[in-house]
C-alpha cells in the first residue's frame, strides 16, 4: 500500500532486496515477472503507471516508466511464451471501463 517492493527467497523470512517508495508512494496494484526474461518484472501502481525493472541492468531503480493517461488501469497480466525465444512479450491492461488494452514490450526487456 505504500509503494514498497520486496524480493524474497523462499527459504527466508527476510527480503533479499527491498525498494522503499518505488512508486512515489502510490499503492502497488499488480506485480508480475516477465515470462520470457527472468530478471525483469513489471509493476502497476494506483496512478496507472507501469514500471519496468531489469535487475541485470539496474537493481536500484526501474529502467523505464510508462503512464497510461486515458483511464484508470485496474490490473495487468503479461502475455508470452517462455519456451519460445522470439522475444514477444505483451501486457494486457484492464481499464476501469472494462476495456482491455494490449501493448507489446520492447525486445530488450523480453528476450531471454
Amino acid at each position: 500500500s505504500d509503494g514498497s517492493i520486496r524480493l524474497h527467497q523462499m527459504t527466508s523470512d527476510y527480503p533479499l532486496m527491498q525498494w522503499n517508495d518505488s512508486t512515489n508512494g502510490q499503492p502497488v496494484i499488480a506485480l508480475q515477472w516477465a515470462l520470457t526474461r527472468p530478471a525483469v518484472f513489471f509493476v502497476l501502481d494506483a496512478s496507472s503507471n507501469i514500471y519496468i525493472w531489469d535487475l541485470l541492468e539496474d537493481d536500484l531503480l526501474p529502467v523505464a516508466k510508462q503512464t497510461i493517461p486515458s483511464e484508470n488501469v485496474v490490473t495487468m497480466a503479461l502475455l508470452g511464451e517462455p519456451e519460445k525465444t522470439n522475444g514477444l512479450l505483451g501486457i494486457a491492461l484492464a481499464k476501469e471501463s472494462g476495456e482491455i488494452d494490449i501493448q507489446y514490450v520492447k525486445k530488450k526487456w523480453a528476450l531471454p
